[in-house]
């Protein structure tokens, strides 16, 4: 759906493409010709969790096969309705980390904020599936309330836009949003927290690189890539767009059974990511989220992957090994 602010004029390509997004299972399954055997499971988990997928992300899976692993991060199966010991809808305990709707404050010298419950792509693995965005959003008019919480902590150095996803915003509010960052003294850096230059890399055009360049905070954008078949030309293209303006580019993944965990995706997802210019970050162990038992991994094979990895790759390529635990002043390494 286009905004109401662009109805009667041209909106950006890449908002037009967002609007085109796959959200229809019957649609996904004729354009990959999938087995049709697995499609009322998929329709099931569809209705709990919404289908979303830019079709230009689509065009890179293979055709006919179910176990492609780009399809299997956006792919709704009956799994995923299935209750598992452990797995809840808060799996990091957000909603006692805000003390503003949609400002988290979970680590000294850093907020989180979640702009938006809207995202270029339906990770079925996420563990805001269950967010409540709608009484956890910064923006509008909770917006005076954020800025003075962070003018009355001037021990926050670094703000990161998340959501959902920031890059799904118009670059008119991303731009006010940071310019009003920029007017605390204390803020130092601005960090974005985006899966749209990978999925949607139209995204990054030149009005979102020139409020970046102008703006006078470091900028650090980490983008989420799981593996290395989603980096292709226009990925890379977008990468040096965005590093041209003065981003920092790190990438973090979840490690996921049956997507990429073996030692020969992390390599090569690691690869891909440098030769992008994008330095690995995080590899996130699984949050605990309902729905989404399917893609984990056990800590003592990740461990072994990380490892091997290790042994293949120079240091700068190994991303961190890591889970998120609620309470924990950092994330823990493993």
């Amino acid at each position: 759906m286009i905004p109401r602010s662009l109805q009667g004029q041209q909106p950006p390509r890449w908002q037009s493409l967002l609007a085109e997004a796959v959200t229809d299972v019957d649609t996904l399954w004729a354009m990959l010709e999938l087995p049709l055997r697995e499609l009322p499971a998929a329709r099931r988990a569809a209705r709990a969790f919404r289908l979303r997928v830019p079709r230009g992300f689509i065009a890179r899976m293979r055709r006919g096969d179910s176990n492609d692993p780009l399809l299997r991060q956006v792919l709704p199966l009956g799994a995923e309705l299935e209750s598992v010991p452990g797995f809840g809808n808060d799996p990091l305990a957000e909603r006692d980390a805000m003390p503003v709707p949609g400002l988290l404050h979970k680590y000294p010298g850093r907020v989180l904020l979640t702009l938006t419950g809207s995202c270029a792509v339906n990770c079925r693995y996420c563990f805001r599936r269950h967010y409540p965005y709608s009484e956890a959003n910064p923006s509008r008019e909770h917006w005076p309330a954020t800025l003075d919480y962070l003018r009355r902590h001037p021990e926050i150095s670094e703000v990161i836009l998340s959501g959902g996803d920031p890059l799904t915003l118009s670059d008119r509010r991303l731009r006010a949003m940071a310019d009003d960052l920029a007017g605390l003294p204390h803020i130092t850096t601005l960090r974005l927290h985006s899966r749209v230059p990978v999925v949607l890399p139209e995204r990054v055009d030149d009005p979102l690189l020139d409020w970046l360049a102008a703006n006078r905070l470091n900028l650090v954008l980490v983008i989420h890539c799981n593996h290395g078949n989603e980096i292709d030309t226009a990925v890379s293209d977008a990468m040096r767009r965005l590093a041209g303006a003065g981003v920092t580019l790190l990438n973090q993944s979840v490690l996921l059974r049956g997507v990429n965990d073996s030692t020969d995706a992390l390599c090569a997802l690691s690869r891909r990511l440098f030769a992008a210019g994008v330095l690995p970050y995080y590899l996130h162990q699984l949050d605990p989220v309902a729905g989404a038992a399917h893609f984990a991994v056990d800590d003592a094979r990740a461990r072994e992957l990380i490892e091997e990895t290790r042994d293949l790759l120079p240091g700068y390529l190994v991303p961190t090994l890591v889970r998120e635990t609620p309470g924990e002043r950092s994330k823990t390494p493993l």
